[in-house]
């Protein structure tokens, strides 16, 4: 996995490259600005940049920019999470300057035209109405923002309809300006070229970039106190998240919680919420937990969906799993089989090629180092059953939980 190489252009700009004998290359640009970084009452515009990207620069309308790659059958996209913004592309190997011209374009050359932003404006209402529409969309976000009450990376990353309504172009500038810092850019590219072909490119396009070297002020979230909020929402069915704040992504138990997570309510049908809830019980359709890790802190969360005169049933059995948990050592074949499964899923999930040089990239952009396969296997196989009962007792413990529920309206 980290058989990769990297250089760095004289304004900050990484490139990192891992080679692979294919004719399909993916590559992504990498921007450590989210929208924990987007000031009060200006939520959402780390997003609304995002998609305005791909509207009009100083040399390409909307069009030339959606066709660029279009007419050559690559797939061009972008994305925005709490910390950063990702641009990215697939496509056949000769076109890879085709590519990097596009991004050093769309990236360093957009020119926000207030009538694009009018548009952009109403298609990203448009979103905001539809994930409203998706109860189970909608319960998770209005969670984050009680976990992390009054600090940014509660917010929802597409912004309020009142916050979208009233970003300017002033505010773009100001936000990329103050975040766009080229030495925390990573431009990645996965496939089949010699590395010194790939500087020469990105020296050609990315290389007379302008350094930008401000520096962020990201504060570390307060933990809030325990709480349970009920919604009445005009839905069928009772939704459900529970959970608290998180390990970082460098916290040295990060890897136990993974491990942990992926055995209680983690990918594939085994896990032992939906054996639990939906095998033996058939009280929910769709039970699981997640634990994203972010630079500074993290999310630990249970979901499940189920009709109203089943929630207390499923949260009753939510909590006999977390209880276990918390109260018992695994035996030295659980262990070693939640090993064993995790390590397969991660070994099979390399073969998303996109996911992985983007994964690569964001570790280099965290943590300044990208870990190996073999280096992440030995971190899960480091686990023991002490740790799983110490990561249990600090992060599972129902007590001091936030528990939201969307409940239906009489």
């Amino acid at each position: 996995m980290t058989d990769y190489q990297l250089y760095t252009l004289s304004n900050g700009i990484r490139i990192m490259y891992k080679y692979t004998p294919s004719p399909i290359t993916h590559c992504c640009f990498l921007v450590n600005a989210g929208s924990r970084d987007e000031q009060e009452h200006k939520e959402g515009l780390a997003h609304f940049i995002e998609h305005l990207l791909f509207k009009e620069t100083a040399r390409r309308n909307t069009s030339q920019i959606l066709n660029r790659l279009e007419l050559v059958g690559a797939d061009l996209n972008a994305y925005t999470t709490k910390e950063y913004t990702c641009v990215h592309a697939s496509l056949l190997k000769p076109h890879l300057e085709r590519t990097i011209d596009l991004f050093e374009d769309i990236l360093f050359h957009s020119t926000f035209p207030q009538e694009e932003m009018e548009k952009e404006r109403g298609v990203i209402l448009d979103e905001i109405a539809s994930y409203l529409d998706q109860p189970e969309e909608a319960i998770q976000d209005d969670f984050e923002d009680i976990l992390f009450k009054g600090h940014p990376i509660g917010k929802n990353i597409l912004g309020s309809p009142e916050s979208v309504a009233l970003l300017s172009v002033d505010d773009i500038k100001q936000f990329m300006a103050a975040n766009y810092n080229t030495a925390e850019m990573i431009f990645a590219v996965y496939g089949d070229y010699t590395f010194n072909k790939v500087i020469k490119l990105a020296d050609k396009y990315f290389g007379g970039i302008t350094p930008n070297y401000t520096s962020k002020n990201r504060i570390v979230p307060a933990v809030n106190n325990a709480a349970q909020i009920v919604m009445a929402k005009p839905i069928s069915q009772t939704h459900c998240v529970m959970g608290g704040q998180a390990y970082s992504s460098s916290h040295p138990d990060k890897y136990g919680l993974l491990l942990l997570n992926n055995l209680l309510g983690g990918m594939g049908m085994s896990n032992r919420l939906n054996m639990e809830i939906r095998e033996k019980h058939g009280i929910a359709y769709t039970v699981e937990s997640n634990y994203t890790s972010l630079t500074d802190t993290g999310m630990f969360s249970i979901y499940f969906g189920t009709d109203s005169e089943k929630t207390d049933k499923a949260m009753r059995l939510v909590n006999k799993e977390l209880k276990k948990l918390r109260d018992n050592k695994l035996g030295v074949l659980q262990l070693h089989q939640a090993k064993q499964k995790f390590i397969g899923q991660i070994a099979l999930a390399e073969e998303n090629r996109m996911s992985l040089i983007i994964s690569m990239a964001k570790s280099l952009l965290d943590l300044g180092t990208v870990d190996s396969l073999e280096q992440i296997f030995e971190k899960i196989n480091a686990v023991t059953t002490e740790q799983l009962l110490k990561i249990s007792n600090e992060i599972l413990d129902d007590k001091q939980m936030i528990t939201l529920l969307f409940e239906p309206k009489d």
